[in-house]
C-alpha cells in the first residue's frame, strides 16, 4: 500500500512538474530568412539552457492571417507568454488585441509593431534601433566615396517589403544622411525599387538597373540578401567591383563571406541572437509580472573589412 502510494505522489509530482513548465508560444513571421533563422536559434538556444522553459515555434509563412490564428491558438492554449516577429507590422493591433484579451503577455521582436508606443501593460518590443542602421550604413557608404574621390555620386537604393516599418526607417535613414550635410558627397538616387528582402529579387532588379545603361557609383541595400543579389547581378554582367560601393545591414555569414571576398564593402551587425534571447528574457519576467521596458533596444554596429574578423562567427 505504501509503495503505491509512493508511486501515485510520484506522478503526481511529475504531472505538477511538467504544469510548471514555463511554455512560451513563439509566431515567426518566416522560417525561410537567413537572419530570421539565426533569431529563432538563438531563442531555442537560450531556452535549452534554461530549466522548465519550453518553446513552441510556429511559421507564420509570410501570412498575416495565419499569424493572428497562431496567436489566438497559443492564447486558448494557456500559454505562459507570446513571442511575435510580426509578418505585417502595420496589422499588429489585432495581435495586441488578442493577447490582452486572454491576459498573457505578448514581446514582439526585430520587427517595431506600428502600435509600439501604446502597448498595454504586458507587452513589449525588443529589437535594434532601426534609426541606428540605415545611418551607419550611409555614412560608411558616404565615407567611401569621398575616400575614392568623389564629391558627387549616383546610387541605388534597394527596399525591403514597404508594409515592414524597418524597411521604411532604412530608407528614411539614407535620405536623413543625405539631407542632414555629414555625407561630404552630393548623394543622387538614380532610383529606388522595393526587392522584398530578396536575394533573387535584388539580382532580377539590379540586372535590369543595368541594362538601361545608367552610370552609378553605390548600391544602398536595406539588407545583406537583397545587397548580394545586386552583387551577383553586377558579377554576371562583368561589373568591376572596385569601381562600385555596396552597403547591406544584418552581417549576415553570406554576407561576411562576401565582404572578405572583397565584394560587399560595408554592413552592419544586428544581433539576431541577442534579440532572441532578449526578447525571451522579456517574456519570461512578464508571465511572472515583473516590470520590462516598453521598448528594449540591442545595439547596432557597423561591419567594414577592417573589423570583419570580429563578426565572423556571431551572425
Amino acid at each position: 500500500m505504501k509503495k503505491f502510494l509512493f508511486a501515485v505522489a510520484t506522478v503526481a509530482l511529475l504531472a505538477t512538474s511538467a504544469q510548471a513548465a514555463d511554455k512560451i508560444g513563439v509566431s515567426m513571421a518566416l522560417f525561410d530568412d537567413n537572419f530570421l533563422t539565426v533569431l529563432r536559434n538563438g531563442m531555442i538556444e537560450q531556452a535549452k539552457g534554461m530549466e522548465g522553459v519550453e518553446l513552441q515555434v510556429e511559421d507564420a509563412q509570410n501570412d498575416v492571417a495565419k499569424q493572428l490564428d497562431q496567436i489566438k491558438n497559443f492564447a486558448a492554449s494557456g500559454v505562459k507568454a507570446i513571442i511575435v516577429n510580426p509578418v505585417d507590422t502595420s496589422a499588429t493591433q489585432a495581435m495586441t488585441d488578442a493577447a490582452a484579451a486572454a491576459n498573457i503577455p505578448l514581446v514582439y521582436v526585430n520587427r517595431q509593431p506600428i502600435n509600439v508606443d501604446t502597448l498595454p501593460d504586458g507587452q513589449a518590443f525588443v529589437a535594434s534601433n532601426e534609426v541606428e542602421s540605415g545611418t551607419l550604413e550611409t555614412l560608411e557608404v558616404c565615407r567611401l566615396l569621398k575616400e575614392a574621390g568623389k564629391s558627387t555620386a549616383n546610387i541605388y537604393i534597394l527596399m525591403g517589403e514597404l508594409s515592414n516599418q524597418a524597411a521604411v526607417q532604412r530608407t528614411q535613414d539614407i535620405k536623413d544622411v543625405m539631407a542632414s550635410g555629414n555625407c561630404g558627397v552630393e548623394l543622387k538616387v538614380i532610383d529606388e525599387q522595393t526587392a522584398n528582402w530578396s536575394r533573387d529579387q535584388a539580382q532580377n532588379l539590379m540586372t535590369n538597373w543595368i541594362s538601361t545603361g545608367a552610370q552609378y557609383d553605390a548600391v544602398i541595400a536595406n539588407n545583406d540578401e537583397m545587397a548580394i543579389g545586386a552583387i551577383q547581378a553586377m558579377k554576371a554582367s562583368g561589373v568591376d567591383m572596385k569601381s562600385v560601393i555596396v552597403g547591406g545591414i544584418d552581417a549576415t555569414q553570406d554576407a561576411l563571406a562576401a565582404m572578405a571576398a572583397g565584394d560587399l564593402d560595408v554592413t552592419v551587425f544586428q544581433n539576431a541572437a541577442g534579440q532572441g534571447a532578449g526578447a525571451l528574457d522579456a517574456a519570461l519576467k512578464l508571465s511572472k509580472g515583473e516590470n520590462v521596458e516598453k521598448k528594449v533596444y540591442i545595439p547596432f554596429e557597423l561591419v567594414t573589412p577592417a573589423n570583419l574578423a570580429n563578426y565572423q562567427k556571431k551572425n
